[in-house]
């Protein structure tokens, strides 16, 4: 079954929660308002919690545009997504009590209608032929490293805690001597994206290459499958120049005032250089780091790939 192809099911199953006038699931509630501009400290960027998570019942996106809720609502990556650049200019913060018992699919299709509710967003899909990238083994095999097997786990203890959050907005984490911020290992299947001023660091634990490519893909803009025969799952540390990013940012910096500001866990983007940031020398590019890092290429070829078109959408959206 497709990735659209289930929305009719979940328009079915939706009868008993909370509809829009339409007839369409909804949130219980939903709040969203204009995020802080940034003060010169790390931002917080991300989004969690709703079906499938800790948190089923309560989503949230912090610093948020346009492009990353709709990555959410449609199931897209962002290059899929064509939206005018003024419209994706505006940062939010977003709060919603998702009903009990919403599937994934009927949180999806929520999302999607608090965008047309409160931005008044209006979409069609269109196939587009664009550059892809394959993701191949590169001369000389790969350099990272497999992960090793989880060990059993002893039911007679408690669980380990959980690893430390990252510091709170506003707050300034402890900076290594190569300019990037120390954090805690990854969890497995989460990686840990750093954007900074001309530098992006990506660290995972025991990920697949699948998810390696579709990470890839968001970095540079184009759809990247995995053609490298590798089944397992890998830890690796990918450090590269960072002139793109997932959330839309040159350099991983935000616009400037007056416009407002990893399932997936979130990410932290550099207000301001980073103290010893000025010394870090000059990184490769996402392609060079790729190969020389990782032991792998991403390869260039023709192709298409299904886009959402953004036909009209406030830049501000309507009161809560």
């Amino acid at each position: 079954m497709t990735r659209f192809g289930i929305i009719f099911i979940g328009l079915l199953c939706a009868a008993a929660y909370a509809q829009t006038p339409n007839g369409q699931p909804s949130f219980d509630v939903a709040t969203i308002k204009p995020a802080a501009p940034p003060n010169g400290g790390p931002i917080r960027i991300g989004m969690g919690g709703g079906p499938g998570t800790k948190d089923p019942g309560r989503y949230t996106c912090s610093f948020c545009n346009l492009q990353m809720l709709m990555t959410q609502a449609y199931d897209v990556a962002g290059y899929q997504l064509t939206i005018p650049a003024a419209l994706n200019e505006g940062r939010f913060e977003v709060t919603a009590k998702v009903p009990e018992g919403a599937t994934k699919e009927q949180f999806k299709l929520m999302l999607q209608n608090l965008l047309a509710e409160r931005f008044k967003m209006t979409v069609h899909r269109e196939k587009k032929e664009v550059p892809v990238y394959e993701l191949t083994v590169a001369k000389g095999g790969p350099k990272m490293k497999e992960s090793e097997p989880e060990p059993p786990k002893d039911l007679t203890k408690a669980d380990d805690p959980p690893p430390p959050p990252p510091p709170p907005p506003g707050g300034r984490p402890e900076i290594a001597a190569d300019g990037f911020p120390v954090w805690p290992k990854p969890v497995p299947g989460r990686p840990m994206m750093f954007m900074g001023p001309g530098r992006a660091r990506m660290q995972a634990t025991a990920e697949s290459m699948e998810e390696l490519a579709k990470m890839l893909g968001n970095q540079v803009g184009k759809p990247v499958t995995d053609a490298t025969g590798l089944a397992g799952k890998y830890d690796f540390t990918l450090t590269w120049d960072g002139a793109r990013d997932i959330f839309g940012f040159a350099g991983g910096l935000p616009p400037p005032p007056p416009g407002p500001g990893a399932g997936p866990g979130a990410a932290a983007a550099g207000g301001t250089p980073l103290a010893g940031a000025s010394d870090v020398e000059t990184q490769p590019t996402i392609f060079a780091a790729v190969q020389s890092q990782l032991g792998l290429k991403l390869e260039q070829k023709k192709g298409q790939v299904d886009v959402i078109v953004v036909d009209h959408a406030e830049k501000a959206p309507t009161e809560n």
